[in-house]
This record gives structure tokens, C-alpha cells and sequence, in this order.
């Protein structure tokens, strides 16, 4: 499971002409679903999202996190994270998990970020959206749950 994940001063995202979902200041979180992902990526990837020091403090250093702002979430379905471009001109997607359990995970990744507390938006599955963001920063990161099984040594 891969998470773009901007800093943001606000955001919001739409539906054709009806918007679904507006944050204030927080995270933008485009989330990308991969074949064989489980709930263990995605509870992986709440707690980094909700833990990560990339607000400010009184200083201007980053040292405080989402929780610690009182920080809003906006989470977006972004299947393309796993897009494959290495041969030819047309990326391709076979890494992306199929539609059900892309939809089963990323809804089980909103309530995992709901349940931390914080005030969460999200698009809609599926469906073609406009995201409109300011990015505070600008601070954009990418996070992978398959990070968790990686070594910190170099």
C-alpha cells in the first residue's frame, strides 16, 4: 500500500459538480492499493500518517504531528501510485489490486484514520474526481507499508 501524502493549508475533492469531501489545514492522502495488501499495511500506514512529524513548531521546525495538530484528512483512492512505466508509453497496472478488495482496504483505511481521532474526509471510489489542494510547504511525501519488512541499515 503506497500513500502520496501532501501537506496542506486546505483541500477538497469532487464529484463531477457535487464536492465530497473539504479538509482545512492537514494531510492530503492519495492512496494507492496493491495486490496482496491487508489490513496490516493499512493499519501501518494510519499510524505513520497520524505519527509523522512534518507540522511545525513554535520554532518552525518539523516536530509535531498530525494528532498533536488537531491536523484533518483527506483521503483519496489513487490506484495509478502502482502504475508501471518502464516498458513502452502506456503505464500499466497489474501491481493495483483489483476493484473489490481496492475498495474493501481503502474503506478500511478511512475508519482506521477515523478511529485515531482525527476529523477524515474521502472521495469516492472509483470514480472520476477533482482534487484542489494548496500544498503547505510544500510538504509532499511517499509512504509504503512494504517499508515495515525493509531493513534501516543502508
Amino acid at each position: 500500500m503506497r500513500a502520496l501524502v501532501q501537506r496542506v493549508t486546505n483541500a477538497s475533492v469532487a464529484v463531477g459538480t457535487e464536492e465530497v469531501g473539504r479538509i482545512g489545514p492537514g494531510l492530503v492522502v492519495l492512496l494507492g492499493i496493491a495486490q496482496g495488501d491487508a489490513e496490516p499495511d493499512a493499519d501501518y500506514l494510519t499510524e505513520k500518517l497520524v505519527n509523522l512529524r512534518i507540522f511545525a513548531d513554535s520554532q518552525g521546525k518539523f516536530n509535531l504531528s498530525a494528532l498533536e495538530t488537531n491536523a484533518e484528512l483527506l483521503v483519496v483512492s489513487q490506484f495509478t501510485l502502482y502504475a508501471e512505466t518502464r516498458r513502452g508509453r502506456r503505464p500499466s497496472f497489474t501491481q493495483a489490486a483489483g476493484p473489490d478488495e481496492a475498495q474493501r482496504l481503502y474503506r478500511y483505511m478511512v475508519e482506521s484514520c477515523q478511529k485515531s481521532g482525527l476529523r477524515v474526509a474521502a472521495g469516492r471510489f472509483q470514480e472520476h474526481m477533482l482534487v484542489s489542494l494548496e500544498n503547505d510547504g510544500p510538504v509532499t511525501l511517499m509512504l509504503d507499508s512494504a517499508d515495515r519488512h525493509r531493513s534501516r541499515q543502508g
